[in-house]
C-alpha cells in the first residue's frame, strides 16, 4: 500500500496541471509581495491606513478593477503551490541523502502550511470577509500568555521567527536560492537580474520577519500581546525610529525585488 501511494504521489507530482498551477502560483505570490512593498512604502511616507501584511495586500488587490477575480485566481495558484510542496514533502528530494533529505522534506512541509494559509486568507478576503492577521496574532498571543507557561511558549515562538528571519538573510546572502532555478536556460542578463532580485528579496524578508520575531519575544518578556502583531507591527515599529523611513523604503524595495524574483521562479524554477 505504501508503494502504491508513493507511485500515485509521483504521478501527481509529475502532473502537467500541478506544474502549471505551481508556476501560476508564483505569479500570484509575486503580486502579493509587490502589494506588500507598496503598503510598506505608504508607511514610510506616512500614508498608511491599513495593515501591511498579506491580509492588507489582498485587501488592496480586491479594491482594484477586477481585483476580486484576480485574488480568486491567486487562491487557485496558491493551492497549486501547496499541493506541489505537499507532494515534495512526501516523495521529493530523492537525489538528496541522509539528514539533508529529511530537512528538505520538512522545509517542503512547512511551505505547504504557509501556502495553504495564504490561500485561505486570500479566499476569505475575496469572499468579502476581510481578516486582520495582526489582530488575530495579538489575540492568539494574549490567549497563550494567559496560561502558566505561556510566556515561555511565546518567547520560544519569537526566537523561532527571529531565527527564521536570520535564516532568510543567510539564504539570500549566500545565493542559495539560485540552485532552485534552471539557470542553464537563462541569458547572462536574466541570470544577473534573477540573482540580484532574489538576494534583495530574501534580505528584506529576513529583516522584516526578524523584527517581527523580536517583537514577539518582547511581548513575552513584558507579557503584553499588544507588542506583537507580525510583519505589520514590525514595519510600523520602524516608522518612528531614527532612519526608520529610509529603512522602510529599503525594505519596500526588497519586497518588490522578491516579487520580481517570483516572476523569474514562475518561468525558471525547477518544479
Amino acid at each position: 500500500m505504501a508503494s502504491s501511494a508513493r507511485r500515485a504521489a509521483d504521478r501527481a507530482g509529475d502532473s502537467t496541471v500541478v506544474h502549471a498551477l505551481a508556476r501560476g502560483g508564483f505569479v500570484g505570490y509575486g503580486l502579493l509581495h509587490l502589494a506588500v512593498a507598496w503598503l510598506t512604502l505608504q508607511i514610510a511616507l506616512g500614508h498608511s491606513s491599513g495593515e501591511t501584511d498579506q491580509s492588507g495586500a489582498f485587501q488592496l488587490m480586491v479594491r482594484q478593477p477586477f481585483g476580486r477575480v484576480l485574488v480568486w485566481i491567486i487562491v487557485v495558484g496558491l493551492c497549486g503551490m501547496a499541493l506541489w510542496q505537499l507532494l515534495a514533502a512526501a516523495t521529493g528530494y530523492r537525489d538528496e541523502r541522509g539528514t539533508r533529505k529529511v530537512f528538505e522534506r520538512i522545509g517542503a512541509a512547512g511551505r505547504t502550511v504557509i501556502y495553504a494559509a495564504l490561500a485561505w486568507d486570500a479566499a476569505k478576503v475575496a469572499a468579502g470577509s476581510p481578516t486582520s492577521s495582526a489582530g488575530q496574532q495579538r489575540q492568539t498571543t494574549a490567549g497563550v500568555l494567559a496560561h502558566t507557561s505561556g510566556r515561555v511558549l511565546v518567547a520560544l515562538a519569537g526566537v523561532a521567527v527571529l531565527g527564521g528571519g536570520i535564516g532568510l538573510i543567510v539564504f539570500g546572502a549566500k545565493r542559495a536560492f539560485a540552485k532552485r532555478l534552471d539557470t542553464g536556460r537563462m541569458g547572462p542578463g536574466t541570470r544577473t537580474a534573477a540573482t540580484v532580485s532574489g538576494m534583495l528579496g530574501y534580505l528584506a524578508k529576513g529583516v522584516g520577519y526578524g523584527i517581527a520575531g523580536g517583537l514577539l519575544f518582547v511581548a513575552a518578556v513584558h507579557r503584553d500581546p499588544k507588542k506583537s502583531g507580525g510583519l505589520d507591527a514590525a514595519l510600523h515599529s520602524l516608522a518612528g525610529k531614527p532612519y526608520g523611513q529610509v529603512l522602510l523604503i529599503v525594505i519596500a524595495i526588497g519586497f518588490a525585488a522578491f516579487g520580481v524574483y517570483c516572476f523569474f521562479q514562475s518561468r525558471y524554477r525547477d518544479v
